[in-house]
């Protein structure tokens, strides 16, 4: 189930259209891809919802990969 994360400005709360692929006891957001490789685009959406969220934690995993070690990046706020 996909998430919208609020996006809040002090007292005004927009819809963005973001959309979180897994949001974990809101301590990891983990955001999945199946391409061919992965793209700094893919790494700003990730960092751009932990910090939307308040999230320090965050995965980006692509499976379109034959060893899914090598398809998983961490980040850390």
């Amino acid at each position: 189930m996909e998430l919208p994360p609020p996006v809040r400005y002090k007292d005004l709360v927009f819809d963005c259209g973001y959309r979180i692929d897994l949001f974990v006891r809101s301590d990891l957001i983990v955001e999945i891809k199946i391409v061919e490789t992965l793209l700094p685009i893919h790494q700003a959406q990730v960092l751009t919802y932990m910090r939307l969220s308040k999230v320090s934690l965050g995965l980006l995993i692509n499976f379109n990969v034959t060893k899914l070690q090598n398809g998983t990046k961490r980040f850390v706020l």
